[in-house]
Formats: C-alpha cells, sequence, structure tokens
C-alpha cells in the first residue's frame, strides 16, 4: 500500500489543530523539529484505509523567514516535499488567509485548501462560491467545519485524488501583472539548471530573500545572470518585495469581490465584537479576568472538587496501598520489601496520585477557556500593563502557558521577536505556577486552609504574577533595559468549545502527569526511601535524621530558618525534611509532596500513616505552611525546564543568572511572608 504525507498548512488560529486532532485522533507523535525545539506533531490518519501520515506545520502568515514558524514551515515544504499541502483557511477571515495560499501555490507541491469555519460564516449570514473560488485559484477548495466533522470525508477523498506524478498548470498572483515577464525569466533560467522549485525560487530572487540565496548557492555566471534580470527588474519597478505583497493582496480582493458575499452591512457589530466591548474594556477587562480565574480555582481546588478527590485520594492513598500490604504479608515478603513498597513507592507516588483529579479539573477549565477564544482576549488585554514593566502582551502568551508546563511555555518564547524580550520571559516564566506545583498547594491549602482552599490557592497564583510584575521593573531597569517591542495580535472570534478538543487537550495533560507519577517519581520514590533508610556507610537507620538524606536536609535546614519552615513549628529541633524535599523538587515539583509522604507518613506513629496533612500539622504552623506554598511558586523550575532555558538562552551565564535571581526571589519573598505576618501575629 502506497504511503502518503499530508501537511497541514495555516495560519495561526485557522483551525489547524483541531482539523489534526480531528484526522489522528490520540494516534499522534509530538516531538521537536530537528534542530529547533518548536514542537512538531505527526500522526497517521484514522479518516481512511490507506496509509497517510498527518504533518502539523507551525501556525504561520507567510513563508518569508521572519520566524523560526516560518522558516521550519518553509523549509520541510520547499524541501522535504510532502505529497500534499492541506491549507487550511479560515473561511471568516478569508482575505488574510489566502496570503499565505498565494505563496503555498508557487511551491508546485499539489495543494487543497480547506475552507474552515464554515458553520460561522453561515451564522453571519456571508456566503462563499467554493466551485469558482477553486476554478480562479486552480485547486480543490473543500468547505469543512473541523469542529462539527463536517467536509472532512470529501477533504480526503479529494486529497487522495489529486494527481501526484504530473504537474499541474500553477496559477499565481503574479499572472498578468508587471511581474510575470520576470518571474518566467528567472524560472526558466533557474529550471534550465535543474534548480529546485524554480516558480517558488523566482519569485524568492525578485525579492531579494537572503535565506533563499544561500540555500540556491548558484554559482558566479549563474549569479550574475539572476542579478542583472532582478536589477532591470527593480529599475522598472522600484521595491519589488512591497510590490510583490501588494499585487498578492490585489489578486485576493478580486478573488473575493467575486467569489465571497457578505451578509452584513460594513460597520455592523458580530457576537465577538460586542462581548469584546465588555471583556477588553480598558477598566473592566482585568477585573473580569481576575473574577473568571477566581472562579476556575473555587471549581478546581473547592467544595466541588472535592467531592471527587477525596475519594480518589482514599482509594490511591489508603485502599491500594492496604491491598498490596496484605498480599506482601500473605506471600511472606520481608520488612526490607514491604518498607520499599508501602513506605517507599506507595507513599510517595500515592500521595501525588491522588490529586490527579484536581489537576484533570483545572486543565478541563483552561482548555475551555482557551477553545473559547478567551485566552486571546487576555493577552490583548494584558498589553496595556505588560507594556508598562516592559514587555509586550505577545509575551503573555507563552507566560500563560507556563501554567501547564514551563518546558512548552520556555520554547515558546521564540515567538518573541527580540532577545531582550525572550531573556526577560524565561526569566519570569517559574512565576507562572506550573500544574506540577497544584499537589504542593494541594496538600498544604487542605491540610491548613481547608475552608479557604480556593481562595488561599488563588491568591498563590495572584501573588506569583504581582512578583512577575515587580521582577519586570527591576529587571527592565537594571539587566534588561530596553522598550517593549509593538504588539499586533488577531483575536478570533468566540466559538464554542468542541468537546472533543477540549477533552483531548485535557487528557494529554493527565496522561503526562499520570506518566511523570509512573516513571520519574516511581524512580525517585525508590531512591529517597533508600537514602533516608540508609547512612553514608550503607547501614540501615533507625532514625531518618541520621541518614544520608538527614544529613543533606540539615546542611539546607538553617537557610529557611527565618523563613518559618528551618525548624520544627514550635521547637528548636532542625526541620531538615521540608529542605531535603525542596531540593527533590527541581527534579520535579510533585516529588516535594512524594518526599514528604515518604519522610513523613514513615515516623512510625499511627496518626501519621492516616494522612499526609494530619501529619503536617506537628511540623508547620498556618504562617509558615503558607510559606513553604509561596517558595515552592516561585523557586527554581524542574531540571528538564533549566535544561530548556539553557538551549533557548544559548547561555549557561544567562542560565545560572535566572536559576540564581528565581532562587533568590523565591526566598526573600518567602521571608518576608512569614516575618511580617509573625510581627501582626497572623496564622501562627
Amino acid at each position: 500500500m502506497a504511503a502518503y504525507r499530508f501537511a497541514l498548512a495555516g495560519n495561526p488560529n485557522c483551525g489547524k489543530t483541531t482539523l489534526f486532532n480531528n484526522l489522528t485522533g490520540s494516534n499522534a507523535h509530538v516531538g521537536n523539529w530537528p534542530g529547533v525545539t518548536v514542537e512538531r506533531k505527526e500522526g497517521k490518519c484514522k479518516k481512511v484505509k490507506e496509509n497517510v501520515t498527518i504533518i502539523d506545520l507551525p501556525g504561520i502568515y507567510s513563508l518569508s523567514p521572519y520566524s523560526q514558524e516560518e522558516i521550519i514551515a518553509r523549509n520541510f515544504l520547499s524541501k522535504e516535499k510532502p505529497d500534499v499541502i492541506i491549507n487550511i483557511v479560515d473561511a471568516t477571515n478569508i482575505e488574510r488567509n489566502l496570503y499565505l495560499t498565494t505563496q503555498l501555490l508557487e511551491l508546485g507541491i499539489p495543494t487543497i485548501i480547506a475552507l474552515n469555519m464554515m458553520d460561522e460564516v453561515k451564522l453571519r449570514g456571508d456566503s462563499i462560491d467554493a466551485a469558482s473560488l477553486e476554478k480562479q485559484l486552480g485547486v480543490p477548495v473543500v468547505p469543512i467545519t473541523a469542529t462539527k466533522n463536517q467536509g472532512i470525508k470529501e477533504l480526503l477523498e479529494r486529497a487522495l485524488s489529486l494527481d501526484h506524478k504530473h504537474e499541474r498548470a500553477i496559477k499565481t498572483a503574479l499572472e498578468r501583472t508587471k511581474l510575470e515577464a520576470p518571474v518566467k525569466a528567472l524560472s526558466e533560467l533557474l529550471q534550465k539548471d535543474n534548480y529546485p522549485n524554480p516558480l517558488y525560487n523566482a519569485v524568492k530572487l525578485l525579492e531579494r530573500d537572503e535565506k533563499a540565496i544561500e540555500e540556491l548557492n548558484m554559482s558566479p555566471a549563474m549569479t550574475a545572470s539572476v542579478n542583472k534580470i532582478v536589477a532591470q527588474a527593480e529599475g522598472a519597478e522600484g521595491d519589488l518585495e512591497s510590490m510583490i505583497a501588494d499585487l498578492r493582496y490585489k489578486y485576493i480582493s478580486e478573488a473575493i469581490e467575486k467569489h465571497v458575499k457578505k451578509g452584513r452591512k460594513e460597520g455592523d457589530l458580530t457576537f465577538s465584537d460586542k462581548v469584546d466591548k465588555i471583556v477588553t474594556n480598558r477598566y473592566l477587562g482585568i477585573p473580569i479576568f481576575i473574577l473568571i480565574m477566581y472562579a476556575v480555582f473555587q471549581i478546581s481546588l473547592g467544595p466541588v472538587a472535592a467531592l471527587i478527590a477525596d475519594p480518589f485520594a482514599e482509594f490511591t492513598g489508603e485502599t491500594i496501598p492496604g491491598w498490596v500490604a496484605t498480599f506482601l504479608e500473605t506471600v511472606g515478603a520481608s520488612d526490607t520489601v514491604t518498607g520499599l513498597v508501602i513506605d517507599g513507592i506507595f507513599a510517595g507516588i500515592g500521595s501525588v496520585l491522588g490529586f490527579l483529579p484536581l489537576v484533570v479539573i483545572l486543565m478541563l477549565c483552561l482548555s475551555i477557556l482557551e477553545d473559547v477564544g478567551y485566552m486571546a482576549r487576555i493577552a490583548f488585554v494584558m498589553d496595556r500593563v505588560f507594556r508598562r514593566f516592559g514587555l509586550s502582551g505577545k509575551a503573555f502568551v507563552p507566560l500563560l502557558m507556563g501554567y501547564g508546563c514551563g518546558v512548552p511555555a520556555i520554547m515558546a518564547t521564540r515567538t518573541l521577536e527580540d532577545d531582550r524580550s525572550r531573556k526577560l520571559a524565561i526569566t519570569l516564566m517559574p512565576f507562572m505556577s506550573c500544574g506540577a506545583r497544584i499537589p504542593v498547594y494541594a496538600v498544604f491549602a487542605g491540610a491548613f486552609f481547608a475552608s479557604n482552599q480556593g481562595l488561599v490557592t488563588f491568591s498563590i497564583y495572584g501573588l506569583g504574577i504581582l512578583v512577575a510584575m515587580l521582577s519586570c521593573i527591576i529587571l527592565n531597569k537594571t539587566v534588561f533595559k530596553g522598550e517593549a517591542p509593538p504588539f499586533v495580535m488577531e483575536l478570533p472570534p468566540y466559538r464554542l468549545p468542541s468537546l472533543k478538543s477540549v477533552m483531548m487537550h485535557t487528557w494529554e495533560k493527565a496522561r503526562g502527569y499520570v506518566v511523570k507519577v509512573g516513571t520519574i517519581l516511581l524512580s525517585m520514590s525508590v531512591v529517597i526511601w533508600v537514602l533516608q533508610t540508609f547512612d553514608f556507610s550503607f547501614h540501615m537507620v533507625g532514625d531518618a535524621a541520621d541518614s544520608i538524606f538527614g544529613s543533606i536536609g540539615k546542611l539546607i535546614a538553617p537557610i529557611f530558618t527565618w523563613n518559618g519552615f528551618g525548624v520544627i513549628n514550635g521547637t528548636g529541633e532542625v526541620h531538615w525534611q521540608v529542605g531535603a524535599a525542596l531540593l527533590t523538587g527541581l527534579i520535579a515539583k510533585e516529588a516535594v509532596v512524594s518526599t514528604l509522604g515518604i519522610l513523613y507518613i514513615n515516623e512510625g506513629t499511627e496518626e501519621l500513616t492516616n494522612a499526609l496533612s494530619t501529619a503536617l500539622h506537628g511540623y508547620f504552623s498556618p504562617l509558615a505552611a503558607f510559606s513553604v506554598m509561596v517558595f515552592v511558586l516561585l523557586y527554581a523550575p524542574c531540571f528538564a525546564a533549566i535544561a530548556t532555558a539553557k538551549k533557548e538562552l544559548g547561555s549557561w551565564k544567562w542560565t545560572l543568572f535566572t536559576v540564581a535571581y528565581q532562587c533568590g526571589i523565591a526566598w526573600t519573598i518567602s521571608l518576608l511572608v512569614y516575618q511580617v505576618g509573625r510581627l501582626l501575629g497572623i496564622g501562627l
């Protein structure tokens, strides 16, 4: 059976990811493009019997080499030549989307246009004559609605029936224009010497695209011939790059005038426009955002979530370990094996796995907000705030991703045009609390602030944003001096969230959480149990304080004496456990909870074996517990995020600076919270 590769290409917010998920389901492989950290997705199409691989290219506006995403997309298309390009076009914003289409057609690769979001076009009262548009563009045009699975079957059938063997008659935006002659001359010249993609490269030569010229590696004689043709065209027409862009838009405008009929008058407000008058209002935008996020945390960490989370935590933390303990006793397992399995593995991963429902509910809420289109509005609203602190609203997008996981969020800083903004955003990233920190907040807030768990957690997230803003002021006036770049962003229309898309996104996050528990935290639980069971001579110890881990913890603990958790609550005894747990948190933030579970629940007293939250009361005051939460919020991210930051920053100097700054800020703010609270007599 023949194997096909279909590349999905389109603008950001055109529904490309929705179509990819529709075609591949959960059968997708996620990695990085070779040599860069921009995410690459590909998967097998589940909608047809043929062997079709779908490659999801980064969202781009053009094939000009202005961003990492555009370079990746054009390199893949021009060099690897997929069998078919499926160009997803947002039918509600067809004029802007077709600009990329005019460039894709010049590549000479069989192309089919998927006019997406046709349901919204109808709701607006608009209409698009796909058949006549197809005749003008010279490629198949198929109306679809990816969220409702409409038109997908026809799209795939026509994509598979495209002629892959014979070159089609390419229609371009530059035909019958003043540039038709030089484009034709350059194309013939390139084709004569067997250069790839003659039409595409001919246009790039007229634009004096340096990257394309470098890749062609032309001989001196060829270069002279090309320069002669380009110079003649420039002498007659002037700036060719601007002229080519103008000709593309003129071609698109004429096509839209012929084939697109608007159902509403010029100036009429859409539903999205009316809603935006409220949610992006200069004065109401931020208060509305705060209220929405407060509601999200009340839902995901409040009494409603507890109805699901508590039974699940009991099952994973008590029922399953009970079954395993009974089984081990039945088979006559040794005390060492039983201790490793129950006090090591289950005390570690069970205490973290129990918070899975909270993570799922939070990610579900955020996925819905993103699918609706609200998150893009927040980037727009926050631009006014960010600009005062030296960042543009565009930085909000990767910072927002930081609430999920710091690794892809740091990768996403590549979308920021200037080096200063990227470094600043990466430095601030850990202050946007990642999902891995949720178990820490949940266990401490649940133990000490049960009646206000959602509010306390919300305040932690709010503190992270406040510290990020204050850090912007400090760093912008010292280390990262400069002005914020201009911010232009397209706001997608509000849409009903796609159940499939939301559930798939939530499933990916939940699966990632479970995989981390079953791999990193499982192995760490074993290592931690060994470290707190044996001393440096590998003799089993009776008191964990004398173990390898205890010795390391005692070295770290004094650092946090003024922060309220360097000594045990109400005593002068060194509190080594929490320092050791924070150290393991550099490997994975969930490990803070799993480490505390192993260290506290393994103390041997009956009440400590019931629940970690019960055990914490013997070591922390409410104020000290909040101080721990603040430190966990702000200190350096996990090693995976630090490694990603090193790759993006390209320097150990800057990487170590960001880690040192983050840890320093965490220690300082945690200290201030505890000492000010102590002076005020709060939570002692």
